[in-house]
């Protein structure tokens, strides 16, 4: 075992016994919400395989889940996909995904939606960075020892069309930026557990 894995072990282990953080929306003022469904994930339950990611012995496949919305506000101009872990051990959690600017027009996001180009998101959209800084969906790969993570699979439906963004912001930006936009939010919440 090599000196990063021993650290990620112990920090892991000391992690462990904190208590979980609270719903990361919770926070923010309240808005209308709406339905999420997918045909990969299910709101309560463990990431399959596929969205699981490749590292501290996972062997996810980093696929972006498939994501249907209905029910969102009148008005809504566009909407943005976050993929969230408010229990990885950082102060600021884990953002896995990130998508700005989807039209109106769409109400839902195919499997594999979040690959590193691009190519399978609605004209006009575009992927953030996530916290690897890569563009596109990167998998849950909760660090060892810290035990069952939450994961917060989120569409926010928006009052503006293109957010004043540059392709290379950080997704807390985003969430700042879209925080006077938001009409409403529709949560699918999901989980995975360390080895």
């Amino acid at each position: 075992m090599n000196s990063t894995s021993a650290t990620a072990l112990a920090l892991g282990a000391a992690l462990a016994t904190q208590p979980l953080a609270a719903d990361p929306y919770s926070r923010l003022p309240p808005t209308a919400s709406f339905t999420v469904t997918s045909t990969d994930i299910k709101a309560g339950e463990a990431l399959p395989l596929a969205q699981l990611g490749s590292n501290f012995g996972f062997t996810g496949k980093n696929l972006s889940p498939n994501l249907s919305w209905k029910g969102f506000p009148a008005g809504t101009k566009s909407f943005a996909v976050t993929a969230f872990d408010p229990d990885a051990p950082t102060p600021s959690g884990f953002w896995h995904w990130a998508v700005a600017n989807i039209p109106a027009t769409s109400t839902s996001l195919a499997t594999g939606a979040g690959n590193p180009d691009g190519s399978f998101l609605p004209k006009g959209a575009f992927q953030l960075p996530n916290d690897v800084r890569m563009p596109g969906y990167v998998g849950a790969t909760p660090l060892p020892g810290t035990g069952r993570h939450r994961y917060f699979f989120v569409v926010h439906a928006l009052d503006i069309e293109t957010l004043p963004l540059p392709k290379d912001a950080t997704p807390s930006l985003l969430s700042l930026v879209m925080l006077q936009h938001t009409l409403g939010r529709g949560i699918l919440e999901v989980w995975a557990t360390a080895p």
